[in-house]
């Protein structure tokens, strides 16, 4: 089980660049030429896009996999929400995402990639988790202690699920909510942030109350809710 109070990895733009260009530089020195490049959506598709300039590779596409909250730490298989709409037969295929979490993701598009018929398939990520079931064929960065990895491009949607958790269960006021984002996550998050976090967060709440079919995923369950 993840503890109730850990510490987060906050990935700046910066930095991102950075693994996503050494991603790249780890699969040319590798020997291996992909011919095309599929993004697993949504942590994916900034770093596939970066791997791709840094490869100058022009065909890339993607895939959609979502594994939700509560139900990824019981060992329910991920699930693929949009297919992959790109002929990959007979090419040389590199999948790439964000982070390996469990596993479950990467190792789901590895398998339903190779169902397409391609020369084959090699995997890539930023960052590689012991945790993880499956290895990649390429990463940058071995996590050896678990920890929760708050990319750029997934900045605000995690401080949404990390303020909803405070807020519901200690904090009430502004400083409260900050006060206890920083003691349980490390997360320093300013008045501004929080401010558009809780925004939505309260129109999130008023759609479930008139009935819609909002599902927001449990922040601190598990990785697998919002990376992989």
């Amino acid at each position: 089980m993840i503890p109730e109070t850990f510490t987060c990895d906050l990935v700046s733009w910066d930095r991102a660049v950075r693994l996503s260009r050494a991603l790249a530089a780890t699969v040319r020195d590798a020997g291996y030429r992909p011919e095309m490049v599929i993004a697993i959506g949504r942590g994916g598709y900034v770093p596939a896009r970066i791997v791709c300039d840094s490869l100058l590779l022009n065909d890339l596409t993607g895939i959609k996999i979502e594994h939700w909250g509560i139900a990824a730490s019981k060992g329910k298989e991920a699930s693929i929400r949009y297919p992959l709409a790109a002929n990959v037969r007979d090419l040389d295929v590199l999948i790439v995402d964000d982070v390996t979490d469990t596993g479950l993701t990467l190792r789901l598009a590895a398998g339903y990639v190779e169902g397409f018929g391609p020369r084959e398939v090699r995997t890539g990520v930023l960052q590689h988790k012991g945790t993880s079931s499956f290895s990649p064929d390429y990463y940058v960065e071995y996590i050896t202690d678990w920890r929760w990895v708050i990319y750029p491009w997934a900045m605000h949607e995690d401080l949404v699920g990390f303020t909803g958790k405070v807020l519901t269960e200690q904090a009430k006021s502004l400083a409260e909510i900050r006060t206890e984002l920083s003691r349980r996550y490390a997360i320093a998050a300013d008045e501004e942030e929080i401010m558009a976090a809780l925004a939505d967060l309260l129109t999130l709440g008023r759609a479930v109350e008139e009935g819609s079919h909002y599902r927001r995923r449990e922040t601190t369950e598990n990785q697998s809710s919002f990376h992989r």
